[in-house]
């Protein structure tokens, strides 16, 4: 019922900084949140950021709090992810997912997940 697509990704150096983008399209009116993930290589999938449809709340895990803002723009129906001081440990594929609730632990509560925008932090 939503579709998710993330763009922005690539290569920088480490202290950089990148703006990743989530753009939604869809039954845009289920969605309470917009969620990132990111997945390195061999890893497991973890939390990054979230933001509520309306921007009233976000949340960010603690390895990019202070690093990372999460911020949407309501007319393009979008949500950024703005990453600066970047470190190799960022590199990952990054997702966004859309959700019913507020940071649910629920695999099932996520849907809309996009293909993925890779981000490379070099060393």
């Amino acid at each position: 019922q939503v579709q998710l697509v993330e763009s922005g990704g690539g290569l920088v150096q480490a202290g950089g900084s990148l703006r990743l983008s989530c753009a939604a399209s869809g039954r845009t009116f289920s969605i309470y949140s917009v969620n990132w993930f990111r997945q390195a290589a061999g890893d497991e999938r973890d939390f990054v950021a979230a933001i509520s449809w309306s921007g009233d709340r976000s949340a960010y895990s603690d390895s990019v709090k202070g690093r990372f803002t999460v911020s949407r723009d309501n007319a393009k129906n979008a949500v950024y992810l703005q990453m600066n001081s970047l470190k190799p440990e960022d590199t990952a594929v990054y997702y966004c997912a859309a959700s019913s609730d507020w940071l649910s632990t629920l695999p099932e509560r996520y849907s809309g997940w996009g293909r993925g925008t890779q981000v490379t932090v070099s060393s």
